[in-house]
């Protein structure tokens, strides 16, 4: 579990300095992602103690361990691949403005998912949470995560829709958000 983590936070800055150097900051790491986030990852910790020292036998289900590092193994590689595939047009941050050099990318895991870094942060976020036998987590990261997400998968694509108009629509029809019961910004005409 430690590991992962370790890997998802360097692997967010090492992939933004290759990709996007002139984002690069101390927050690429997103270690100070938010208060949330933290209290999230504290709360895991403490699940995982509390449950180890009272039932410790809940803590060695190894199949289900199993399946939650291939979680976070599957999460974190569709992540790194979708920054990786966006290139400098992957930001951490939603942008407001259009660069000169932003383009729609549709190519790559951006042709199964509109949202494949979305998708892949959802699914290694439970699947840490998985990997420790963490029920209460798990539950938790799964309702907090989905929720967080749908609000922002709707926020970035009105962005989407104003910087690229039609070919983000068209593009919106063709392709699934790839996140379970997210659509993404509905559009009333």
């Amino acid at each position: 579990y430690m590991c992962s983590l370790s890997l998802f936070h360097y692997s967010e800055y090492l992939v933004t300095a290759i990709n996007n150097p002139r984002s690069l900051s101390l927050d690429s790491f997103l270690l100070n992602h938010s208060f949330e986030y933290n209290l999230a990852a504290f709360s895991s910790w403490v699940e995982f103690a509390l449950e180890r020292f009272l039932c410790p036998e809940m803590k060695q289900v190894a199949w289900l361990s199993t399946a939650g590092l291939l979680m976070v193994i599957f999460g974190d590689c569709l992540r790194k691949a979708a920054m990786l595939t966006a290139g400098s047009n992957f930001n951490h941050i939603v942008q407001n403005e259009k660069s000169d050099t932003h383009t729609l990318v549709t190519s790559g895991v951006y042709g199964w998912f509109r949202h494949p870094s979305y998708v892949g942060w959802f699914y290694w976020s439970i699947g840490t949470q998985v990997l420790l036998c963490n029920p209460i987590c798990a539950v938790g990261y799964t309702l907090v995560s989905w929720r967080f997400f749908r609000e922002r998968v709707e926020e970035e694509e009105i962005t989407l829709i104003h910087f690229f108009g039609e070919e983000y629509l068209e593009y919106k029809k063709r392709v699934p958000s790839g996140l379970p019961f997210i659509r993404g910004v509905k559009l009333e005409l």
